[in-house]
């Protein structure tokens, strides 16, 4: 039977966070004064944004993401490889493709579990040799985005049945299963595979992770990422 190492991106893979690349993209749009605009709006709605990834991870989600509201397809596709090379690979921790490698060496699909948006995860995927994605996707309409995410809005628990679905559409045992995470709203997704590993973890999943001895992993900067 097969076996998967799940992957967290964001603090996990990445000294990064969902933020960064939508900055980007608020930054670069088709002139100044929309760009300004952009920004200005997510400035203003920073304090819901705040309250809302306190409450509820999905809200978070939907909350950035409705900044990406009115843009193309086009433009999005568009600045995807400049936002991967400008923003994502450069906070790739530099052992995170080394730990990658080693899991697909030993025979297993490696799949990135990310609340990120879905073609930045693709390329990320394809720099650290991962096999799947399961990350968040913008719904179009008539070649623009709406600003609303797809269902399901991958964060928080949601990540431990998206994680199931996927074992079960691969044939694939979760008890012999790997995940890897950084945080304790993880903590679902490390529970449903036979072998969690906490990666930088934070405070509460670090005590977690010693009180059920998980293994803990630190992918520090020794050398650049390539």
């Amino acid at each position: 039977m097969a076996t998967a190492s799940y992957f967290d991106v964001d603090g996990t893979l990445l000294r990064t966070n969902l933020i960064h690349p939508t900055v980007y993209y608020l930054l670069n749009q088709r002139t100044p004064f929309r760009s300004f605009l952009g920004v200005a709006k997510a400035v203003l709605r920073a304090p819901e944004m705040a309250l809302a990834e306190w409450r509820d991870r999905r809200l978070f989600n939907e909350a950035l993401f409705s900044s990406y509201e009115g843009m193309s397809e086009n433009r999005i596709l568009l600045l995807a490889d400049d936002a991967f090379e400008s923003v994502v690979k450069p906070a790739i921790y530099p052992a995170a493709k080394d730990l990658v490698s080693r899991c697909r060496d030993e025979g297993h699909e490696v799949v990135l579990v990310s609340g990120a948006l879905d073609f930045l995860m693709n390329r990320l995927a394809k720099h650290l040799g991962a096999t799947h994605v399961i990350a968040n996707r913008l719904e179009i309409k008539h070649g623009v985005a709406t600003g609303r995410l797809l269902r399901p809005v991958v964060a928080g628990p949601e990540k431990a049945r998206l994680i199931r679905e996927h074992a079960k559409s691969k044939d694939i045992d979760l008890g012999e299963c790997f995940a890897y995470s950084d945080s304790y709203s993880d903590v679902p997704m490390l529970s449903v595979v036979g072998h969690p590993a906490a990666v930088n973890p934070d405070g509460k999943l670090e005590r977690l992770a010693v009180a059920y001895g998980w293994p803990t992993i630190r992918l520090d900067a020794k050398r650049k990422a390539s």
